[in-house]
């Protein structure tokens, strides 16, 4: 029987969570939007787009979200391309372990398509991804389910059979309500996250070895 490992990106590859705050908040402010760091912790997971319409809409901002998604994307990858970065560590043999037992590897980011590319070349890992969905890719971001629900449908597998790696609350029920086994990872990188729902809980990325 056909099983699949699909990966979260943002947190479990790459400790980009504070990254993409900075630079956000950063572009939010020159188009005259403040905000405290920790009004942001809620939509970890989440597609960008969604957090901030979501913001925009709250507090009735007048402010075209376009414009701070398109700036906050550049400045991302030229992050990612600019800087020395590694990935989370234990990735790397994650990823060929999984290979080495058969197991179809898949990633579902929240992230844009550009952002995705930049970081898995950057780690040299995008042969591993036998499929790759975005937050572009779908209608409903996480925590809906459809994201998870779009990577069983192109790999042709069900959804029982799927693991699926996260380290937000808002990805572990977009997993769970995908009819998917959840990991939770536990990432202080990623705040202050409730991963109860998950059926296991890691506190790094080896202790992922134990459990396939």
């Amino acid at each position: 029987m056909d099983k699949a490992f699909i990966f979260d990106m943002d947190g479990v590859i790459i400790n980009s969570e504070p990254m993409h705050e900075k630079i956000e908040l950063s572009v939010a402010a020159e188009q005259g939007i403040e905000l405290e760091d920790d009004n942001l912790e809620k939509y970890v997971g989440m597609r960008s787009r969604d957090m901030w319409e979501s913001i925009i809409a709250e507090r009735n901002f007048k402010v075209d979200v376009n414009v701070i998604l398109n700036v906050a994307e550049q400045r991302k990858v030229q992050y990612i391309d600019t800087h020395d970065i590694e990935p989370i560590e234990g990735i790397k043999d994650l990823l060929e372990h999984l290979s080495k037992l058969r197991y179809r590897i898949a990633l579902a980011s929240s992230s844009s398509k550009p952002f995705i590319e930049a970081v898995l070349n950057k780690f040299e890992i995008t042969h591993f991804f036998e499929e790759i969905v975005s937050g572009d890719d779908i209608k409903e971001g996480k925590p809906a389910p459809d994201i998870y629900l779009e990577v069983a449908r192109r790999l042709g597998i069900n959804p029982g059979s799927c693991l699926v790696l996260e380290d937000s609350e808002n990805g572990v029920k977009a997993g769970n309500t995908a009819g998917m086994k959840t990991i939770g990872f536990t990432n202080p990188e990623s705040g202050n996250m409730n991963l109860s729902e998950a059926k296991n809980i890691v506190k790094s990325i080896h202790d992922v070895l134990k459990l396939i």
